[in-house]
């Protein structure tokens, strides 16, 4: 694959945003071997609760099995095929074939076979038929992870020098030990665009930017003014070997911050958290994590609004974007309520800089396809230079004008499709 990154030069072949053998191969080579985002601990927090996610193009349960703990398997009966469970989310004591009547447990374990007795041979063994379960399964600060690759390493590992700061933006706005939790559902759609220009969006592209002054206009961006969100400071990007890209920020911990002045609850609780997390943190506090993207399609918001962000391939050209809202579990309820009204008004299908981006992201799908371009490769050349920083893991570089993370992911890309 190095034919179609050339790491030297940071360019990018057209052909891995549309060629269907590529994108085949993607589902193999990364989707069956990486670590994937499949959910958060509050999506089930009883036993019997399940959530309906997925891991590549393949539909899986995300369950709280009967032992207390996450399980994930995929939805399908290993009788024939059939889908096990039809709803996207709820409680259930069993998950029920309707074809032929093949049952199964919160583990995924086959419990009921129709007339087992008479029909089936004393050979059958119902515990070689559970449901095909995934080879690992992780939990980090509430989020949920799981793999088919047996050989993957821990996900803390994977994760790298970025765990700590993912940590403390995964929990807490105060920098303590309290949870966060899913805000109501899961807003799903399709956009006509290849994943990976949703994952190297997440992971840093500040050259973007230009695409939401609407935002600003509309006063529900971070700049100045009564429609602000948490006020950023400077911006800096890193990038790992594991092609995880993130975006941090660094502030004056001896300035006020200012949150949300339009909701006088929702502000003064945020001033709050913000004095707590600096009498824990310290001069730490002054450069937390903003967003980023885990490799290869795990999207995420740290600071305001804070989602979670899964970019699944639907096919070479289309991919399906799911967004969940988190808050911090013991918000008042009526932040919680702004933060819901704010978040769907910033982000998402309904969004205003969603609706930038899916714009953007369907056009240079529908560009990267033009076929007599196919021997004009993308530019990513665009490059401020690196540092060494004491808070931010990495090789760091400046916001602006810089596209080193999103190299970063494509160095990493092309490495694991050229992976035997």
């Amino acid at each position: 694959m190095t034919d179609f990154v050339d790491a030297t030069n940071n360019r990018v072949s057209r052909s891995i945003f549309h060629d269907e053998e590529i994108y085949r191969q993607e589902l193999e080579r990364l989707f069956r071997k990486c670590w994937l985002l499949i959910g958060h601990e509050s999506q089930i927090p009883e036993i019997g609760d399940f959530f309906l996610t997925r891991m590549g193009e393949d539909q899986v349960i995300l369950s709280r099995g009967r032992d207390g703990k996450p399980h994930a398997f995929l939805n399908t009966c290993r009788h024939k095929g059939m889908r096990v469970c039809r709803y996207d989310e709820g409680n259930t004591k069993r998950f029920y074939c309707p074809y032929h009547g093949w049952s199964y447990d919160l583990n995924g374990d086959l419990q009921g076979v129709p007339e087992r007795q008479g029909s089936y041979p004393a050979s059958f063994d119902r515990k070689e038929w559970g449901l095909i379960q995934v080879a690992r399964i992780a939990s980090f600060r509430g989020t949920i992870w799981a793999t088919w690759n047996p050989e993957a390493p821990d996900f803390e590992d994977y994760l790298g020098d970025i765990k700590e700061s993912l940590w403390y933006g995964l929990g807490a706005w105060d920098g303590g030990d309290g949870e966060i939790e899913v805000l109501g559902g899961v807003q799903k759609w399709n956009v006509p665009c290849n994943w990976k220009f949703v994952s190297e969006n997440s992971g840093g592209d500040p050259l973007h930017n230009i695409s939401h002054q609407s935002t600003d206009l509309a006063r529900i961006g971070p700049r100045s003014g009564v429609g602000r969100r948490d006020p950023l400071g400077e911006l800096f990007l890193t990038y790992t070997p594991n092609g995880h890209g993130l975006i941090y920020e660094r502030i004056d911990v001896t300035q006020p911050r200012g949150h949300y002045s339009m909701s006088k609850i929702t502000s003064e609780y945020f001033e709050d958290c913000w004095r707590r997390r600096l009498d824990r943190l310290g001069e730490k506090a002054g450069s937390p994590l903003v967003l980023g993207n885990i490799f290869p399609n795990a999207g995420f918001h740290v600071q305001q609004p804070r989602v979670l962000l899964m970019a699944h391939p639907n096919g070479p050209r289309t991919s399906q974007a799911w967004r969940m809202y988190f808050v911090d579990k013991d918000a008042p309820e009526e932040a919680k309520d702004f933060l819901r009204r704010y978040y769907v008004s910033y982000s998402g299908p309904g969004g205003m800089t969603e609706q930038d981006d899916m714009e953007n992201w369907g056009y240079a799908s529908e560009g990267a396809a033009v076929h007599a371009a196919q021997d004009a490769p993308f530019s990513y050349v665009a490059d401020t230079g690196n540092f060494a920083d004491p808070y931010i893991p990495g090789p760091v570089s400046k916001y602006w004008l810089t596209e080193h993370n999103n190299m970063g992911f494509y160095r990493r890309w092309a490495e694991l499709m050229a992976a035997e």
